[in-house]
């Protein structure tokens, strides 16, 4: 079966597009487009990190308590972007655990925090503990854990499959990364504006009952992931047993906000 959605990426108005939907078993429903031609993956870098920041935690490297970052920020409070930095820039906006501000800055502290513990480049850390492992061949972080990494469909439905069903981690772990932290807590999601509570997991953003926002109006409220400025998304729905991921080479901006929703509405609805 090839889900016939999927090529409703054709219509974007974007260069190069890329699309495919995973099932929890590994089973790939569909790719469309180059699905190995590697793109720049901006903040969907981000769960590829905290998947390799739950491998430390796993291997006792770090606790999700311990401090990192700011004064009084932890390890939980940098994956969940409450650590209180700022977006861009590696200053103190508000104290830890008050307000979801959304950090570029948090993400590169917990890769900083991550190398000291393992004494391995944060790059080299993911390599060895998440892609090498999932056979993510074409996948490779050069700069901020951030935002750097690039990849390709291929390898990200390789990484999907692993989070619905992981084999790299104790599924309690993911369940955990994948539950609101600081619940009740407002903030900015960017593109989309001031959400009252703007819920996130453990490097995962949740959707919950969002509005606007980048998934569809089908998806349920458990549905987790991520979006990147360089017009590039990773949903897991798990009510709907499958995560899709699709690349693009043009810049988010109000194209997406509008063809999105309706693609994952289109691709839900197959399922």
């Amino acid at each position: 079966m090839s889900l016939k959605s999927l090529a409703l990426i054709e219509n974007w108005p974007v260069p190069t597009a890329a699309a495919g939907v995973v099932r929890a078993d590994g089973t790939v429903l569909g790719t469309h487009g180059p699905a190995g031609q590697r793109f720049p993956l901006a903040s969907v870098t981000k769960p590829l990190a905290a998947y390799a920041v739950l491998v430390a935690y796993e291997e006792g490297a770090v606790e999700f308590d311990e401090p990192a970052g700011p004064p009084g920020s932890t390890v939980r409070h940098l994956l969940a972007h409450t650590s209180g930095l700022a977006f861009d820039e590696h200053k103190v906006t508000a104290p830890p655990g008050e307000r979801r501000l959304y950090s570029n800055a948090g993400f590169e502290q917990l890769g900083d925090h991550v190398a000291k513990a393992t004494d391995i480049p944060f790059g080299e850390y993911l390599r060895q503990a998440v892609l090498e492992p999932l056979g993510m061949t074409s996948t490779t972080l050069e700069g901020s854990p951030a935002k750097d990494g690039v990849s390709t469909v291929e390898d990200l439905l390789r990484f999907a499959a692993e989070v619905q069903a992981p084999r790299l981690l104790d599924p309690r772990t993911v369940a955990e990364a994948m539950t609101v932290h600081y619940p009740g807590t407002k903030g900015v999601l960017p593109g989309y504006g001031h959400q009252n509570p703007n819920d996130w997991g453990l490097g995962f953003e949740i959707r919950d009952s969002k509005s606007p926002h980048w998934t569809g109006s089908s998806s349920s409220p458990r549905t987790f992931g991520h979006f990147g400025q360089s017009g590039t998304f990773l949903w897991i729905d798990p009510d709907a047993g499958a995560a899709c991921v699709a690349l693009t080479d043009r810049a988010f901006g109000p194209w997406a906000i509008e063809a999105w929703p309706a693609f994952t509405d289109a691709v839900r609805a197959e399922l």
